[in-house]
């Protein structure tokens, strides 16, 4: 029975994990019987969003980890206690969380840094020769990380967001939302989601293809 680190970013598309693409992720492993070890930085929010209004709260703090606990029902480990020995393979939902608090490329795009507990992890994975998944937006910060392994990654069809992956490393591939792009040599999936997704339904199809591709790499 597999392990699979689930990175987490917070709660809600704007500040956070997207609920849609972590909930059906955490499903699709559960129904496969993997065991789920899910994670998040110990830390503040960039920033903490009205999600009726879409707009900026600026008097109110938020913690990274606090917040994600709320997906993971409680069950839920710093990301600093987790080492790539423990895991079989990993995977990051998106959510504008994972351009905000688990990199900074929400806001310096191709010069993005990555969070040093997900560089961490993310770097320990691969070097171990396991399998990383990617959801969403969370594609860009795979391509921050491991740029130098020159990752081929897809977020579908946005260009903006293509040319800064493949500024930072990246070998970026157009992909429908129900699709999937599988990098066999570094061992990388991924799926555009809600970056085109216009229907829940249509975000499932490509997450399970997803997570059906990320076991099939676990040895």
């Amino acid at each position: 029975m597999p392990t699979v680190g689930v990175i987490l970013s917070g709660c809600g598309v704007y500040d956070g994990a997207e609920i849609h693409e972590s909930v059906l992720t955490m499903l699709e492993l559960d129904k496969r019987g993997c065991e789920m070890i899910i994670m998040a930085p110990d830390k503040p929010q960039m920033h903490v969003t009205n999600h009726l209004t879409g707009e900026e709260v600026k008097e109110e703090t938020r913690n990274v980890l606090v917040e994600s606990a709320r997906i993971a029902r409680g069950e839920i480990k710093n990301i600093d206690e987790v080492k790539a020995d423990e895991l079989d393979a990993i995977v990051m939902p998106g959510g504008f969380g994972a351009a905000k608090n688990l990199s900074t490329f929400a806001i310096d795009g191709a010069n993005a840094k990555v969070d040093p507990s997900v560089a961490r992890l993310l770097k320990e994975v691969h070097s171990q020769g396991k399998p990383i998944a990617a959801v969403c937006i969370a594609p860009a910060v795979v391509a921050a990380a491991l740029g130098e392994i020159n990752p081929e990654l897809t977020i579908g069809n946005d260009e903006a967001t293509a040319k800064a992956i493949e500024s930072m490393g990246g070998k970026h591939f157009v992909c429908p939302v129900d699709g999937f792009h599988v990098d066999e040599k570094n061992k990388i999936i991924s799926t555009p989601a809600y970056m085109l997704g216009k229907r829940i339904s249509e975000v499932h199809a490509g997450i399970s293809k997803m997570v059906d591709a990320l076991l099939k790499l676990i040895g």
